[in-house]
Order: C-alpha cells, then sequence, then structure tokens
C-alpha cells in the first residue's frame, strides 16, 4: 500500500483487516491497526511498514475472472504490508516493494498526485510491481467541496491521467502495459476513513438486469464520454439535451444523493432510499443521524474491503506469474541455474531462496526479528541454512554463517504467529539469525547460489548529528545501542568521524528525530546521551584555474612536480554521479563522450588518470604532460596521494568535488631509491592542496528541493519564511477547482533544522513540506577570509574537528623553484 504522506493508507487498510476479522467492522478507519507503535499513534503518522497476512474468499460471480495459475474455490491469503508515506521513510517504501508483487496506490481525490506519490510509483515500477489505483477521501469531495456531478467527473480523469503519465514514462516493458483504468476495474473510488469504497464493475453488475445488457459492456458506458438520456432510454456519443454522462447518473447519483438525505436530515425519504437498496439497520443504528449514519449506511451498501480485495484478487499477479517476469531483476547470478528456475516457477519443492528486507525489533527490543519473502523452496523451523550477506562472493567465505533457523512467524501487525514452515511466494519473519544480518540479505541452502541483489534506495543520508553518553562509563552500551539502531532502519549510518565522535546520519530532520528517539528510548534502555548540533557534510571545490603553476618538491630536493586545478562544472559531476561516466568504463568510448559533451582535448580524455575520492567520486586526475620520462613508475604514487587529497582537501578537510588536476611536467631524479613513494605521495599532496588553495577554493552545500503543499493565503507567510533562510521559490501551480498551492523551492541544509516549524508558525500550520536532498550547490564569499560569512563557517568547521583555525597558508603547501 503506497502513496503521498496523509492520503490515507493507513485508514484504508484498516477496512481490509477488519474484513479478516482482526478488528471489528465499525471501528475500521479510526483505529490505524497498521500502526503498531506509540509514537506512530501520537503523531498520526506511519514510520515503520508494517506486515499483516489476511486469508479471503471470493465471491462467486467472480471466480471466472481470477486469473489462470490461482485456484479461486481455495480461497486467497494475502500478505499485506503497509508502508510510509513520508519523503524521509521511503527507505522502508523500498524494503516493502522488494518482497511483494503487487502495488495499491492510494490517492487522494482533493489534493490529487503529488510528489511522493509520483516517487512511490516510480520506485514501485522499479520493482516491476503492478499498480491499482485507490482514489480515497470521497467523502470530502461531497460534504466539504460540495462539487458537482460532472466536476467530480473531470477531477477523476484529471488523477487518472497524471497518474498514467507517471507509469507509462518509469514502465518495464517485460510486464506489458501497467496502465490504470476504471472499466477494466483496475481503479476504486471510495473513502477509507469511513471505510465504503466501489469499482465501476459493482454498478454495472447492479443495473445489468434492469438494462437487459452482460455486466461487460455495461462496465464501458459507466466511464468515458458515454451519455443517457432518461426519456428514451438510448446512449449517445455526444452530450445533446437531455443526455447525461453515464458515469455521472448511475454512479455518483446515487451516492451523492444518499449523503444529501441524511445530512439534511430528510427521514422519511433516506428511510426509504436506504430500504430501496436493501440494507438491514438495527435499532440502534437507525438512532444514528448525520456522519455516523452516512458511515453505517455506506459501510454496509458498498464495502470498501470488497471492492479493494476484489480488485487485489483479480488484476494483481499471484506470485507464480510475478516471478515469472521479476527473477532477472531479482537474481545476481545466471539466469539459468538451479536458484534462477526455481525463483522463475515459485517451487517450493525447489532449492530456499529469500531475500531479508529489513529487521524489525522484538517489543521488548532485545532481539530482531528478520522480515523478508521467500521467493523459492519453503522455509523450516530448525532447517540449516547458508546466510549470505550483501558483499557475499559465491566461493568464497566472506560474508557467510552457516547456521539453524530457530522459528518461522506470520506477521499480524503487532502480533506474531508461530507456524512449522512457510511456501515460497509469502512473508515471513525468521528468529535467530539477527547477529548475522546487518541490515538486508539472503538466505539459501543451495551451495552455489548467488546473492539477490541489493536494494536501490532514493534518497541519501545528508543530515548528520554527533551523540555522545553524559557518562563516559556507559561508552559501550552507546556502541551497542548504535550497531542495533543501523540495523531497525534500512538506511540510517552510525559511523566513527576521525575526532573520534559517533555520527548518526539520516535522511532527514524527522528521520533523524526518530531514530534518535528510538536509540534513546529502546535500544538505550533510558541512558542519557547528549545530542551535538545537527552537522552538514560540505564539499570543496574550486571556481576558476589556478592563477598560476604550482610547484612542489620532495622532501630530498631532487624531484618537482608541476600542476594546475580546474573546475569540471556541475553537468560533468552530475553524470560521474549517476554513472554515466564511470572510472570502470571503456576508456576510449568515455573519452569520445567527454571530448564530444564537455569540449575536452581528445587526448586528455583519455588520460583520465582515476577518479575521487574513493576511485568513484567526481574528481579527476588528468595527466596533460608530454614526453616525460619515469612517469609510469610514479603514476601510482601521485595516484593514491590523489585519493589522499580529494578525502580531504585543505579548506577544512571535507571531501573534494568537481575538481580536475592536470599533471603538467614532471622532474624526476634519475635513481630508482630517490624517487620512491615515500619523496613522490606526499609531495603531488601539497601540489594539489597548493592548486586547490590558488584556484578561487569555495565550499559546495547540499541543497533539499522543498515541496509545499498549502491554501492560497499561507503564501505570504512560506515566502517571508523561504527568503529568511536563503531559499528561494523556484515553481508554483494552483490545483485547478482548489484554493490549494504546489511551491516547489530550493533550501539549503544548513538551514533546514527547525524549518518546519518555522513555516507552521510563519503559516499557522497550514503549510505542508517534504523534503528530500537535490544537488550541491556554491557558496558565495570568499573562503580564505575570516571575516567573510563563508570564511567563518570554514573556521567553525575546523574548530568542530579540532584543527588549526586558521585555513593552512600557501607556502606551506607550494615551493619556490
Amino acid at each position: 500500500v503506497i502513496a503521498h504522506v496523509d492520503h490515507g493508507k493507513s485508514t484504508l487498510t484498516d477496512s481490509l483487516v477488519a474484513r479478516a476479522g482482526i478488528i471489528a467492522a465499525a471501528d475500521a478507519g479510526d483505529k490505524r491497526a497498521t500502526d503498531t507503535r506509540q509514537d506512530e499513534q501520537d503523531r498520526c503518522i506511519t514510520i515503520k511498514s508494517t506486515g499483516v497476512s489476511l486469508f479471503f474468499e471470493v465471491a462467486d460471480e467472480m471466480k471466472s475472472h481470477v486469473p489462470a495459475p490461482s485456484d479461486p474455490d481455495r480461497g486467497f491469503y494475502i500478505n499485506l504490508v503497509d508502508s510510509p508515506g513520508h519523503v524521509d521513510f521511503s527507505s522502508e517504501v523500498t524494503a516493502a516493494l522488494r518482497i511483494t508483487d503487487g502495488a495499491l496506490v492510494v490517492v487522494d481525490s482533493v489534493s490529487g498526485v503529488s510528489v511522493q506519490t509520483e516517487t512511490v510509483l516510480r520506485q514501485s515500477l522499479q520493482e516491476r510491481v503492478k499498480p491499482v489505483l485507490m482514489v480515497n477521501k470521497l467523502d470530502r469531495v461531497i460534504l466539504e467541496l460540495q462539487a458537482e456531478l460532472e466536476d467530480t467527473y473531470q477531477n477523476f480523469v484529471k488523477i487518472l491521467e497524471n497518474v498514467n503519465v507517471i507509469i507509462a514514462t518509469y514502465m518495464d516493458e517485460v510486464c506489458g502495459d501497467l496502465q490504470v483504468y476504471p472499466d477494466q476495474g483496475t481503479v476504486a473510488f471510495g473513502s477509507g476513513l469511513q471505510s465504503w469504497g466501489f469499482t465501476l464493475t459493482h454498478f454495472a453488475k447492479l443495473y445489468a438486469e434492469k438494462f437487459k445488457a452482460t455486466p461487460e459492456k455495461l462496465i464501458k458506458k459507466f466511464w468515458g464520454d458515454h451519455f443517457f438520456n432518461n426519456k428514451t432510454g438510448k446512449w449517445s456519443k455526444q452530450q445533446d439535451d437531455g443526455y447525461v454522462r453515464g458515469f455521472s447518473k448511475f454512479v455518483l447519483e446515487p451516492i451523492f444523493r444518499m449523503f444529501k438525505l441524511i445530512m439534511e436530515e430528510n427521514v422519511e425519504k433516506y428511510t426509504k432510499l436506504i430500504n430501496t437498496i436493501g440494507i438491514k439497520l438495527t435499532n440502534d443504528e437507525k438512532a444514528l443521524t448525520g456522519k455516523p449514519l452516512v458511515k453505517t449506511v455506506m459501510r454496509k451498501w458498498l464495502s470498501a474491503s470488497d471492492a479493494l480485495l476484489e480488485m487485489i484478487v483479480v488484476h494483481l499477479p499471484s506470485p507464480a506469474a510475478a516471478q515469472k517476469y521479476r527473477v532477472d531483476a531479482l537474481y545476481e547470478g545466471p539466469l539459468d541455474d538451479a536458484a534462477a528456475n526455481a525463483i522463475r516457477d515459485c517451487n517450493k519443492e525447489g532449492p530456499l531462496m529469500l531475500y531479508v528486507s529489513k529487521m524489525i525489533p522484538t517489543p521488548d527490543n532485545a532481539r530482531f526479528i528478520a522480515f523478508g519473502r521467500v521467493f523459492a523452496g519453503t522455509i523450516r523451523t530448525g532447517m540449516k541454512a547458508r546466510i549470505m550477506g550483501p558483499n557475499y562472493i559465491p566461493g568464497e567465505k566472506k560474508d557467510l554463517h552457516v547456521k539453524n533457523i530457530q522459528r518461522t512467524l506470520i506477521m499480524m501487525g503487532a502480533r506474531t504467529e508461530a507456524v512449522d514452515d512457510i511456501p515460497c511466494g509469502n512473508t515471513v519473519g525468521i528468529v535467530g539469525i539477527d547477529s548475522y544480518i546487518v541490515k538486508t540479505g539472503t538466505i539459501t541452502d543451495l551451495e552455489d547460489a548467488h546473492n539477490i541483489k541489493v536494494m536501490k534506495y532514493s534518497v541519501s543520508p545528508v543530515v548528520q548529528v554527533s551523540v555522545a553518553p553524559k557518562n563516559p562509563s556507559d561508552l559501550p552500551k552507546l556502541v551497542e545501542g548504535l550497531k542495533r539502531l543501523s540495523k531497525s532502519d534500512p538506511i540510517v549510518k552510525c559511523f566513527c568521524s576521525e575526532s573520534g565522535e559517533h555520527i548518526v546520519a539520516g535522511a532527514g530532520e524527522l528521520h533523524l528525530e526518530i531514530c534518535l528517539k528510538d536509540l534513546a528510548e529502546d535500544f538505550m534502555k533510558g541512558i542519557p546521551i547528549i545530542q551535538g548540533n545537527p552537522v552538514v557534510s560540505f564539499r570543496e571545490t574550486v571556481t576558476a584555474e589556478s592563477d598560476r603553476m604550482c610547484l612542489s618538491k620532495s622532501p630530498n630536493k631532487h624531484n618537482r612536480l608541476y600542476m594546475k586545478a580546474q573546475p569540471l562544472g556541475s553537468e560533468f559531476c552530475d553524470e560521474v554521479d549517476e554513472g554515466t561516466i564511470s572510472a570502470t568504463g571503456e576508456v576510449k568510448t568515455r573519452g569520445r563522450h567527454i571530448a564530444d559533451t564537455y569540449e575536452w582535448d581528445i587526448n586528455h580524455a583519455r588520460k583520465i588518470w582515476c577518479f575521487g575520492p574513493d576511485t568513484t567520486g567526481a574528481n579527476v586526475m588528468v595527466d596533460v604532460t608530454t614526453a616525460v620520462q619515469y612517469l609510469q613508475e610514479i603514476k601510482d604514487h601521485v595516484v593514491s596521494a590523489f585519493q589522499w587529497a580529494s578525502k580531504e582537501g585543505p579548506l577544512c578537510e571535507e571531501p573534494m568535488r568537481g575538481n580536475r588536476f592536470d599533471l603538467y611536467d614532471v622532474t624526476l631524479h634519475a635513481d630508482a631509491i630517490h624517487r620512491g613513494g615515500g619523496q613522490i605521495m606526499p609531495t603531488a599532496r601539497r601540489c594539489m592542496m597548493a592548486c586547490m588553495l590558488t584556484g578561487e577554493p569555495t565550499l559546495l552545500e547540499p541543497v533539499f528541493l522543498v515541496n509545499i503543499t498549502a491554501p492560497e493565503n499561507a503564501l505570504g507567510g512560506i515566502y517571508s519564511t523561504m527568503t529568511r533562510l536563503r531559499g528561494h521559490v523556484i515553481a508554483e501551480d494552483n490545483r485547478p477547482g482548489t484554493p490549494i498551492y504546489n511551491l516547489q523551492a530550493y533550501l539549503p541544509v544548513l538551514e533546514s533544522f527547525g524549518f518546519v516549524s518555522k513555516l507552521r508558525e510563519a503559516t499557522s500550520g497550514q503549510a505542508f513540506p517534504q523534503c528530500v536532498f537535490d544537488h550541491w550547490d556554491e557558496m558565495s564569499g570568499d573562503a580564505l577570509d575570516s571575516d567573510d560569512k563563508l570564511g567563518s563557517l570554514v573556521t567553525s568547521v575546523r574548530k568542530r574537528k579540532g584543527l588549526a583555525v586558521d585555513v593552512p597558508s600557501l607556502d606551506k603547501y607550494m615551493d619556490k623553484l
């Protein structure tokens, strides 16, 4: 179940859980049974994705529509995962999508397709998960907007167009056409809060006898430009006098009329209407008025769970069907070995292949349950299995444990049910392997099986906070707590910085807040910890070519290196990040591409020695020398010096980005012993530092793309908050027919702490922001002048890292001839 934040995923999931008899039907919509944690209930947001398994039997008349490999008479077993909508937790969504085959996309009919809807849809299509659509919050359209029938129809059409455009853009050819259409039964309409909903097939069946037509023919008339004339009883393609659109007349009108009569408290009319439809009310229920009565009547008349389950069972693929086209996106090894064939056929007799997508802490936070999905074979309690981490290479012992599975569980929201074995196609919780898996992993019993591919997340951890225990004696407990924290969340990073601090990095402010709360309360058992200020990681870069040739001599004064630095440009860096230009690519094609796109000299483009930091970053070392003796011998030393320099630049030891270092000339000693690594490496590094300092160095700061949804009267507050925080609005569009605006803005991560609360203050809580990391931006000012704003920032970063306060002067790095 995926959607934008606050579009009603958990509320909608409730009606499905109620259908399975786990909670009372009258509670559905208010209970949010899949929000299992206390802070999820308090904040009214979902933080962790939660799995529930449901059993469902399909109605007799639908049995003929169920696709082939499933047997409609045996009932259906549905593994449902409710996922969060906040962009900070989109890693949870990725983890949930990997272990499911179909996605129920929920869209709010008032605010339409939003940013996060697009993000999660894109993620699901990349995982080859088939979507069906639910248009939610219809009760708001009827009661709050008081919309006309035709406007409501046009609004639906617009939402469907937006969704289908996104699907068509990111669709994989292998899966066939995944777009959703109401007249094919892949779109449902309704309200999760009042737990009613319908698909057009429901109404087609209702009216089939009256029109003496088959439901299949009739459903086509209920969507699109088909108009009905009540007097003549004829259909037409044009809207002439006396003709009404089929969808408005036969589907929306009865619903709108029911709402209107009950809300106007017109007792005799609505009692008559209720009896016409054939709904039985108890005496208690007859005494209700207003919204509670609407909810009761609508729930009994058009049950949301029936509409959704029918859609899920008929239109979403069973594991047997889905794994045929998902196998090549899932499996790393050859696609014809035993493991791949077992996954493709979803064979429960075959070798076990299981992917663990996340770790869930047990209620007492002592152990972790590994939550994943069986793709092939059967997992049994007590069996021996190979537990392979993400770095495992077949045939080696690294990242591999052979251990027994203690217990297998079925996840039921907050509860778990222990079972003996679970066959392929189902989600599973496993106890007793938490000490061997960090975040994700593959479990198999086949010797030569490869890993299942690692998931790709759409967000990256850019916001960091340092943590320390209040009493130094609690340090071991903090380290243990951090280990557990990094297990419990798919994306959070915990590491030690060079200055010895423990750093927690997350995707955004909300994400960090939740992680630190978990750390303090659950994993540290209330031991007090001190949180440092949030830290933003910068990048160092040059903005112009070095103003002079930089020369460095080796410690024994026998070797000289001449270099210059120049900026690469942001497009080049982006291509390196995306992998279009990669360190491992074929040299000639890469050189050709760079020479054509960025107008480099073709000889230079082919002589890129390496990328850095970590051999993959967006900095390059280029050899522009001509006819130099012994150059190849010192290449390795220069390269390792470049990796060292690009990891810690001269300004404040932050990583570099977007720098190109050109090696112009080298004078070396004839004797090999006098030009070893100890002579060349420090020299090359000093030379690069000098190049940086002479090339007008500056810092790059990370920038968030903020998406703000707000009503018209809150715009002033948004603009004033943005300008105060060095942000700027880049786009503003109004959703037609509503007073709601969608704004896109850039906001530096440095200023984003407390941004949400400032924005809420300025707009009295009407604006709703979402931040996601977008790009790196140059900061204005002089980095070398400590009176300047940028200079003082550099000084503060150096102080925090415990370095000398002033940026080293140029003569420390550059030598005179």
